[in-house]
């Protein structure tokens, strides 16, 4: 009787335990994240043991998309109801579209706490500019500015030029000694409107001009951005061969290689440089203007930010991540492992090179200027200014008709330039 009693208990606590196990399974969580950033598979994936390890039950998988079928993927899911529960979204007109249409969470700092600390710029670029609501927590600030190599600048006897007439006699010297200035190249038009923003702002005035034509205060007709646009082309018999021809993993082979002294860039290409060419030796500076201390300005914008899908079924878990995702200690991770600058407040860069880029930033920065104020809506200030670049590096447009078909494109639906 009392070995039946034994194996009676023995069986139910083994019933128990096996219904407590169920139980705890069907309370675990997984929540999908998709991304744009399959370069940073690696990274993503330390970043969310650390979360996992903090937050048992949770568990987080990262999905990354080709960066040019990303937002096609991701709208086409959303529309369809479905998507991943945490989104990795785009900055400034591309994560309003999706607010607007009602597939993002709005963030309140009641449910994430640390957007409080957040610069209000920053913000701008996860948030609907007409409502102030915020849908997204940033996740990186990138600059735009010179990047040189500094085995080839000390071989030459160069220094950090003052002014442009100084840059542009720096690159002959430098094509003089059989070596390419610049590694930029025209045939993707992001890449010549990432050349743009490190150049022409020290032409337009900077922060006058960006202000007053975002205001509507003025407009694209302006001379001083006709002006601007007219000294991008001093650069082309410094860029390479055919350059139009070169694409954008050609400039950071050429550079990185060594083919080209300088290029003209944003901050993420840090990593992929030195990743690269681990002996390469970088130095940065901002493009100036025509006399000394004039020019100087570093293009600034946010590179996109963390949200959640409107309708996905783990709220309470998301909140928990996407909190994790604001905390200073994430930053730091971030910009550790990524050689990117974090857009969480308090986060110092180790890297040198990247703790440079910033320190230039915080000196004189201006708005990338399309990027921040003309991709709300279609078309977009972007899609005109790369099309109108590549035409004029051609010889096909003149600055008088890309400043023209940039104000023609974007009247349509910017409500300041209609009034």
């Amino acid at each position: 009787m009392k070995v039946r009693r034994g194996l009676v208990v023995c069986l139910i606590l083994l019933f128990c335990l096996a219904v407590g196990a169920a139980s705890t399974s069907a309370a675990d969580v997984e929540l999908t994240f998709w991304s744009w950033r399959t370069e940073d598979i690696d990274a993503y994936e330390k970043f969310i043991k650390v979360f996992e390890a903090e937050n048992p039950g949770i568990t987080v998988k990262f999905i990354p998309f080709k960066n040019t079928e990303y937002n096609t993927i991701l709208a086409t899911a959303l529309q369809g109801g479905t998507g991943p529960d945490i989104i990795h979204l785009r900055s400034y007109g591309g994560m309003e579209a999706l607010a607007e249409a009602g597939y993002l969470m709005e963030l309140t700092e009641a449910e994430v706490p640390d957007l409080a600390k957040f610069d209000k710029d920053v913000l701008r670029g996860a948030s609907n500019r007409h409502t102030g609501k915020v849908y997204g927590v940033p996740f990186a600030i990138q600059t735009v500015q010179v990047l040189y190599n500094k085995a080839i600048f000390d071989e030459l006897g160069l220094e950090e030029p003052e002014t442009w007439d100084e840059f542009l006699k720096l690159c002959q010297t430098i094509k003089d000694a059989g070596i390419v200035p610049l590694a930029n190249g025209g045939k993707e038009g992001w890449t010549l409107e990432t050349l743009f923003g490190g150049v022409a702002p020290n032409f337009y005035g900077g922060n006058d001009f960006s202000d007053a034509v975002i205001n509507g205060d003025t407009n694209f007709l302006d001379e001083r951005f006709i002006y601007s646009l007219g000294k991008m082309l001093e650069l082309r018999p410094y860029m390479p061969k055919d350059f139009m021809g070169i694409g954008y993993t050609d400039m950071q082979m050429m550079f990185a290689q060594e083919m080209a002294a300088m290029m003209i860039g944003g901050s993420y290409e840090t990593a992929t440089l030195e990743r690269l060419n681990p002996d390469i030796k970088l130095g940065v500076f901002p493009v100036p203007g025509e006399k000394p201390g004039e020019g100087g300005y570093v293009a600034v914008y946010m590179d996109g930010s963390y949200g959640i899908n409107a309708i996905t079924k783990h709220k309470e878990e998301c909140l928990k991540f996407i909190n994790f995702l604001a905390t200073e200690q994430y930053g730091q991770m971030f910009t550790d492992e990524l050689s990117q600058p974090s857009a969480v407040p308090g986060v110092k860069p180790t890297h040198p090179v990247l703790a440079e880029m910033l320190a230039l930033a915080n000196e004189k920065a201006t708005p990338h200027l399309m990027v921040v104020g003309f991709r709300f809506d279609q078309p977009n200030g972007s899609t005109i200014l790369q099309a109108g670049l590549q035409a004029m590096f051609s010889d096909q447009l003149t600055p008088e008709d890309v400043a023209a078909e940039i104000h023609e494109g974007l009247i349509k639906w910017y409500e300041p330039f209609q009034k």
